[in-house]
This record gives structure tokens, sequence and C-alpha cells, in this order.
């Protein structure tokens, strides 16, 4: 698509239509930006305003000119839900804030490096594995949900009988839609399997209805303060590094669907420094860290909508559905295994997505250097390995990440390898001659 389709085709929409359009979009990335907050324990009312917010953030450092919407990150639910059992909230807002200035140290050093050096940090022999193990990770929690179990594991909420009756649908409803629905159904499974398995709950009598009565109709979010506290700073900070390269990514996917180079104009530094700024005032409100939404960029390519004031409305409408008191109680009248049946589909996915960067960028794994990486990585991740002492420890997504990079770095890359085992075959012939 060249440029002057896509300016034809940003301008197509004017007036009620473009609002009409955020209202869209809005609705697309809703499924997925109410879930993060559902799972951790954090308010989805909060969530919705700091990714209404967080979206503007991001526009305004980018001039206004990339179509995308920002929402709640997946690769941040396991760390938020340790950081929130071991510190507490306000710690753990702390250390998300902290965590968006990753991504703005790493916007710095696009600008003064280039993009590449990105890459050479962070290959997909590195990321491929941690996001591997974001979604490996929390599949105890989503099976104990569907099971309708505490996360985990430790308290009963509902019957075996009762959690499969509901879980089950709900997981057959969106992999269904998102498998077989045309159009702008399949860009909604989430909210699909959402309504299937909450009304089956509400036909059993397992919804609870009291927050939405005992709740008014319009008041703010429930907004929690950040503290800063340095191990979960140091726990969190790590964690940052697998959404930040798979924002790259999100990046070029919008370049090649709207015709526009976003890497170089306004550039990915700018994209980064729009993701960090917005993770770091979402936890000012106490809500979950920002990423760019893949469902949102779907959307775009399905409605040929390409005008960024689209997402302007569609964070505005976000930001003004999060006062609305009732709507919040609501959402968190869900039961538990109805987000778990879905999760179990969702967290299988992110590790899908792990594997196929590796596939993609052809990672071979018969090399002894991407085994050692990809095995340790997977396995520090799943198994639970904890390093650390005196109140502060890496594990899960952080020590996976750290450990990643330093394999990578310290490890010789395939053609040193080589060169070692030629100058040794050189060697044994001369020693060999020399007997």
């Amino acid at each position: 698509m060249n440029t002057q389709q896509t300016i034809s085709q940003e301008n197509t929409l004017s007036g009620w239509k473009v609002i009409l359009a955020g209202a869209q979009m809005l609705f697309v990335a809703f499924g997925s930006l109410v879930l993060v907050p559902l799972i951790t324990g954090l308010d989805p009312s909060v969530a919705l305003f700091t990714a209404g917010l967080g979206t503007l953030i991001f526009q305004l450092c980018t001039k206004r000119s990339i179509p995308v919407f920002l929402g709640s990150s997946f690769a941040f639910i396991a760390p938020i839900i340790f950081a929130v059992e071991t510190w507490g909230q306000a710690a753990t807002m702390g250390a998300l804030f902290c965590a968006g200035l990753v991504y703005v140290a790493l916007s710095i050093l696009v600008a003064l490096r280039g993009p590449g050096f990105l890459h050479r940090l962070l290959p997909p022999v590195v990321t491929g594995p941690i996001i591997m193990v974001i979604g490996l990770g929390l599949a105890p929690v989503a099976v104990n949900m569907a099971l309708g179990k505490t996360g985990d594991g430790s308290a009963e909420l509902f019957s075996y009988t009762d959690a499969l009756l509901v879980s089950m649908p709900a997981l057959l409803t969106t992999l269904l839609v998102a498998t077989y629905a045309k159009g702008v159904f399949r860009l909604v499974p989430i909210i699909s399997g959402v309504a299937v398995g909450y009304l089956i709950a509400e036909v059993m009598g397992m919804v609870d209805h009291s927050a939405i009565t005992n709740s008014g109709w319009i008041s703010p979010p429930g907004f929690i303060m950040p503290e800063f506290h340095w191990a979960a700073i140091l726990f969190m900070v790590p964690v940052a590094i697998a959404p930040a390269i798979e924002h790259v990514g999100d990046v070029l996917a919008i370049s090649s669907v709207t015709g526009k180079d976003y890497v170089q104009k306004p550039g990915l530094h700018r994209t980064l420094l729009g993701d960090g700024l917005a993770t770091s005032a979402a936890s000012l409100f106490g809500g979950p860290p920002n990423t760019t939404y893949s469902e949102v960029t779907g959307a775009v390519v399905l409605t040929k909508v390409f005008n960024p004031v689209v997402m302007t409305w569609a964070a505005v409408f976000a930001v003004a559905l999060a006062f609305i008191a009732k709507f919040g109680a609501f959402l968190q009248t869900i039961p538990t295994p109805v987000m778990g049946g879905i999760m179990i589909l969702l967290f299988g996915s992110i590790a899908g997505v792990g594997m196929n960067i590796m596939i993609k960028a052809r990672v071979d794994l018969s090399a002894q250097r991407n085994l050692v990486i990809v095995a340790v990585t997977l396995v520090f991740g799943i198994g639970g390995m904890v390093i650390g002492a005196n109140g502060f420890h890496l594990q899960g997504v952080s020590l996976c990440g750290v450990v990643a990079i330093f394999l990578n770095l310290i490890l010789p890359k395939a053609d040193m390898v080589n060169d070692l085992h030629e100058e040794q075959e050189v060697v044994d012939d001369m020693l060999h001659q020399g007997k």
C-alpha cells in the first residue's frame, strides 16, 4: 500500500464516524485490557483509566502519528501477583514505575546507537524462551482457577463440577471464536468467552451481585499511590526486557499494515519512550503496565481505518468508562472459573508466541550454545528457581531475563566455536606429525 492510498484512507472518516470507530477499537481491546487486573487483583476501573491515559501519552510522544492503542501487559501478570503477595500493591506500583524507566533508557540508547543494537542484545534465542516462560509459568494459575480454586490452589471457591461446567464452555467459546469467527467478531474472543461463561455461571447461581448493588453510579477509580522498595524494584526491572522487544515487533507489524516505516518516523526511540512513560504513569495511579495491543492492530487491518485520531477517541472512552463505578463493580463479579477457562488458552498462546519467535528466526537448537540458553532459561522459569538472599532475590521472568542475556553475552558465538574447533584440529595434526 503506497503513502497516498494510506493518507486517503485516513481521511475517509470524519465527525461522528471517527468517534464510533474509537468506541469500536476500545471494544476490541476491552477483554484483554480488564483481564490483567482481574487476574492480578488490581482494580479494572483503574486499568481502564491508565490505558486511556497511556494511549494519550504515547500519542504525545509519537506526535499522534501511529494508530495503536495501549492496554494492560500480560508479560507482567506473574511478577505482579508475586510482588503484591510479597511487598504489597503500593511497593509493586513503585517497582512498575521503575520498569517503565527501562523503556525510557532503551529509547535513549536507540536514539544514540540506532535500533539494531536491540537485536544484538536481545536476539530470538533470548527473547523466545523468556516469553515462553511468561506463558508456561502461569499454567498452574489458569488450571487452578478453571477448577474453581484460587490462583495458588490454596482454597476452593467453587465445587469441582460447577467450576468445570463454567470454565470449559468459556474456553470452548473463546477458541471457537478465535478460530472460526469472521470480521470484527474474530477480534473479540475473550469478550465472547467471558459472556458465555458468565451467563452459565449466572444460571447456576455462582454470581454474587452484592458489589454491584452496593456501588454508586459515578465515582473515581480506586487509585493507589506507589511506594519504592529496592527489593521490589530489583525484582521487577528485568521483567521489562521481554515486553520491550515485543514492542519492537508490534511497531513493525503496524508499519506493515499502514505502509509507513514507523521505526524511522517518528522513530523507534519515540515509540519506546511513549510506551515507557505510559507504563510509569499507569503505576502512579495503581494500574498495570501498558503495551501496544495486537488485537487493535488486527482491527486496523480489518477496518482499514488508519487515522490515529480514532485511538484518541478510544482513549477518551476508556477514561470516561473508568468513572462508572457500577461497571467496574460488574467486572469484579465475574466468577473465577470463567477467567480460568479463558486463561488456559491465553497463557498457552503466549508460550506459543515465544516458540514462534525462535522458529521464524531459525534458531538452531542443535548448536550447543543455543540449547544451553533455551534449556537453562526454561527450567529456571518453569521450575521456580530462586537466586538471592537477605530480602532480595530473583525468580520467574526476572531471573530468566537476566540469565538469558548473561548467557548470550558470555557464551561464544557459533563462528567462534568453529574457529576454536579448527584451531584444535590444527594443533592435533601438529602433535600427530610430531609423534
